[in-house]
């Protein structure tokens, strides 16, 4: 863990800050690699159902860490960024798109560059009205990184992704809304009580919710037919668990089912 990393726990939902805010939060190897370790022992202890991923100040990161990349420069110094992608944030985005539980991802500001790709990686993204969301790697002679050329089309077509990407303009939290790129657009100050009501709501929910975010998101490349016989397989897993025991209890006595993701 570093400092520039925090970690709360509000019952069975768990809630990492990125806190740099001098950067601006900006992602350099030393966080990413605290991000991948700290979601990693989340999914190894079984406590958190559901967790948030929000900054801390007036973003929700700005990016890569220029400043050190343009002191390597002035040194002389090649940067591998080759290296850098595969060994920090591609952990990164494997890490969040396979934890065992949903993640909201609460944008409380500027979200760019690497930045955006992880604001992006959330199953629910709520987004304060004051955010904004930038792939503008096209500024400084760069491609777009942390899995963002695969979710940015498949969030909102491949028309509204070359204009994110291609002229590298930022798209406020009103206009992600409407372009259905976020779930919450919000008021500032009612950002992380959106974020945490339905991250509450999640961690409530049943364990199959694990197997239904993998489903839908691994859906996006399956033929038909195998996307049906992993449902199947999902299917028979979710129907040996406490959760769909005590959901059809419930039905039956007509009341709201208590599920403890067992």
């Amino acid at each position: 863990m570093t400092d520039k990393l925090k970690l709360a726990r509000d019952g069975d939902v768990a809630v990492v800050v990125l806190d740099d805010p001098p950067t601006l939060n900006a992602l350099g190897p030393r966080l990413c690699a605290a991000l991948v370790e700290t979601f990693g022992e989340l999914a190894a202890d079984g406590r958190a159902r559901a967790a948030v991923l929000t900054g801390e100040g007036r973003a929700f990161s700005s990016g890569a860490n220029l400043a050190e990349a343009a002191a390597a420069l002035s040194a002389g110094q090649d940067l591998d960024l080759q290296s850098l992608v595969e060994g920090f944030y591609n952990p990164l985005a494997r890490t969040l798109r396979d934890l065992p539980f949903p993640l909201v991802t609460a944008v409380n500001g500027t979200a760019a560059g690497i930045g955006c790709a992880f604001a992006l990686a959330g199953d629910l993204i709520v987004a304060a009205e004051g955010a904004s969301f930038n792939l503008a790697f096209r500024r400084v002679g760069l491609v777009p990184d942390g899995g963002s050329t695969w979710l940015l089309p498949r969030r909102v077509g491949l028309a509204r992704a070359m204009e994110m990407v291609l002229l590298g303009e930022s798209v406020d939290a009103a206009l992600a809304l409407d372009w259905g790129l976020i779930n919450r657009c919000v008021p500032a100050e009612a950002l992380m009580p959106e974020a945490l009501a339905l991250a509450r709501r999640l961690a409530e929910g049943p364990a199959a919710l694990s197997s239904a975010r993998r489903l839908l998101r691994e859906g996006l490349d399956r033929p038909w037919s195998d996307q049906l016989a992993a449902e199947a397989i999902a299917q028979g897993a979710a129907g040996r668990t406490a959760d769909f025991r005590e959901g059809v209890a419930a039905f039956l006595q007509k009341r709201e089912p208590k599920f403890r993701g067992e």
